[in-house]
This record gives structure tokens, sequence and C-alpha cells, in this order.
């Protein structure tokens, strides 16, 4: 016998083709009216629901896939953000470690997140319509059968209804009868018993997915949220140490100039009155000088180290020898007026800067 292929001879090529034939005028008749039909009610609204259940799921994988190149897209203009960032940053500069060691924590955390969401949504997505098309085909095999075993039984049924019947012809028509019956009702049955099931499945299967999705998602802010507050607390303390030292510099340019003056009038100092040369506190500031503040609340000092401010009372601020020390909220100062009696530096203290107003 000739080959026609792998695995297929002239004598299958032929079967088949005579099958399809058959299966096409069966479908013909039935829908001219002209032969009955096999239908099953119940099994077309599992059928229904299959497709409806496949297209659901396909969607949501393509969705999830979509986020995924979202989420690698800001991954990547993050991660050009902070080498951005990381130029820009002069190694002098408050936090610098800091900074460095932020981009690779910000840089992790991306890369995990990603690969979270792929591993726990994603695949469990694939594994879940892996499923589909082996049954999409046999729902597909199914419905073939079930045109041969509604031909097998008009071809036996006008047999047994012709005028000269042929007893071999309509044993031979009712075991073909038999054998399509039985190839039909066995897929008929196997399907009826999966459809539902998977159909019930998947409430479990979108509940796992986005509720592991939530739980990617919040893990993930919520770290990134402390990345972000620890980058405005560097940025906060770089600028609070940009104005202590223009601070510190208007402060060294006021005290050479103050030097300057006295040289040029040293001579009518020396005879005027000790009071009219250290009037003021204009006339002589104390170390570390920045700039003033009125009081506009009373506060009550709590601590030895605390300054007691009386609505009104003028504060001369004064720089931290230690940048560390200083706590968010807090200035360091001393009363212009205990300063200009006194010059006592010593008597300084720190106080909350919004009980004050910048003069």
């Amino acid at each position: 016998m000739a080959e026609m292929g792998k695995g297929v001879t002239a004598g299958k090529l032929a079967i088949n083709v005579q099958k399809r034939l058959t299966r096409a005028q069966e479908k013909v008749l039935q829908k001219l009216g002209k032969a009955d039909e096999t239908r099953d009610a119940a099994f077309e609204e599992m059928v229904a629901n299959f497709n409806k259940q496949m297209g659901e799921g396909t969607k949501l994988q393509k969705d999830l896939k979509t986020y995924l190149v979202a989420v690698k897209t800001m991954h990547d203009a993050s991660r050009r953000l902070q080498d951005c960032l990381a130029e820009m940053y002069e190694p002098e500069w408050f936090g610098k470690e800091e900074m460095d060691a932020m981009a690779e924590d910000s840089d992790t955390l991306w890369l995990d997140y990603h690969q979270s969401v792929t591993d726990k949504s994603l695949l469990s997505m694939e594994t879940y319509l892996a499923q589909f098309p082996d049954i999409k085909a046999r729902i597909a095999k199914r419905d073939r059968k079930m045109v041969d075993f509604d031909s097998a039984r008009h071809h036996f049924g006008s047999l047994q209804k012709g005028k000269k019947k042929d007893e071999a012809k309509i044993a031979k028509a009712e075991e073909e009868l038999g054998r399509a019956q039985k190839i039909f009702e066995e897929l008929n049955v196997e399907l009826q018993d999966e459809l539902p099931v998977l159909w019930d499945n998947r409430v479990g299967v979108y509940v796992n997915t986005f509720q592991s999705l939530a739980g990617q998602q919040e893990k993930f802010h919520r770290e990134m949220g402390k990345l972000s507050q620890d980058l405005n607390d560097i940025m906060t303390k770089l600028e609070e140490q940009r104005d202590i030292k223009k601070g510190a510099t208007a402060v060294t340019k006021t005290s050479d100039g103050a030097k300057s003056e006295e040289a040029n009038h040293s001579e009518s100092a020396s005879s005027a009155p000790k009071s009219e040369v250290t009037n003021g506190s204009d006339g002589e500031l104390p170390p570390g000088f920045i700039y003033k503040v009125n009081a506009v609340h009373d506060y009550a000092a709590t601590d030895g180290d605390e300054l007691e401010l009386k609505t009104g009372d003028v504060v001369l601020v004064l720089a931290f020898d230690n940048p560390d020390e200083q706590d968010d909220g807090w200035l360091l100062g001393v009363q212009e007026s205990q300063w200009a009696q006194k010059k006592d530096i010593s008597a300084k203290g720190v106080f909350p800067e919004n009980f004050t107003q910048k003069v």
C-alpha cells in the first residue's frame, strides 16, 4: 500500500475524507430540517461557560504581562533617576554613602517585586490556562462524534424503513451505530463531569491571583516608602547644612567687616564712652550666629538644655557645633537681651522652631 506520509496510509486518508464528507452532509440535512439533531441544552450551557472562562483567563494573563512590562519600565526609569542623582551628588555632601546604598536597595526591591509577581501570579495563571487547549479539543471531538452518532442513527433508521430490507446491511449499520454511540457517550460523560468542576475552580484561581498580587504590592510599596522617607531625610539634612554654611560665611564676613570698621575708627572709639561701643548686639554677635527669630508663643523648658521663651522674646539663632546633634524641628540660640547684657554664650539652649518666627 502506498505511503501518504508519516503514519498515514492511503486507506486511512480515504476513511478520513469520507468521514468529513458524511459529517458535512449530515450538518446540511440538519440545518435544512431534514434530519433531527441530538441536542443537550445543559451541555451547551457548560460549553458557553467554558468559552467565557477561557476568554476571561486569557485576558487576565495578557493584562498581567502588560502590568509586568510597566513594572519593568518603572524600574528602568527609577534606576536612571538614581544614577543621575549619584552622578550629581558630590562626595563631601551629607549622606553620600547612604545614597549609594539606597540606590542598590531600590534596585533590589524592583527586581524582587517583578520576580515575585511573575512567579506567584503570572505563572499560576499560565498553569491554570494550560488545561484549556486539551479540553477545547475534546469538546470539538465530542461535537464531531455527535454528528457521527446522528449520521449512524439516521442511516440505521433509513435501512429499517426500506421496502427491501437487507439484513446484512442493517446488522452492519446497527453495529456502526452502537460503536458511534459508545464513543460519543464516553466523551460526553467525561466532559459533563469535568466542565462544572473547572467552572467552579475559577473563583479560587482569581482569589489566589489577586491576593498574591495585592500582597506583593503592599510589601513593595511599604519597603519603597521607607527608602523614600530616608531619601527625604537626607535631602533635608543637606539643605540644613547648606543654610548653616551660608550663615557661618555671613558671620565671618560680618566679623571681618566689624574689625575693619573698628580699625578705621579706633581713635574715635577709644575716646567714646564704653557703653557706646558695646551698645546693641549688631555691634558684637555671638560666634556661630545665623539669624534672629521672634517668639510667637510661650514655651516652658522641660530640660536643662532647653531655652525658656516668652511671646515677643528675640532669640539669636546659632549653628550647632555638630550638625548630627540637631533634632528635626529644633533650633539652638541665646536670648538677645541675655547676650547684650552678659555676652555669655553658655546661656544658649535649644527651642522648638515652630514657636518662633524668623525676623
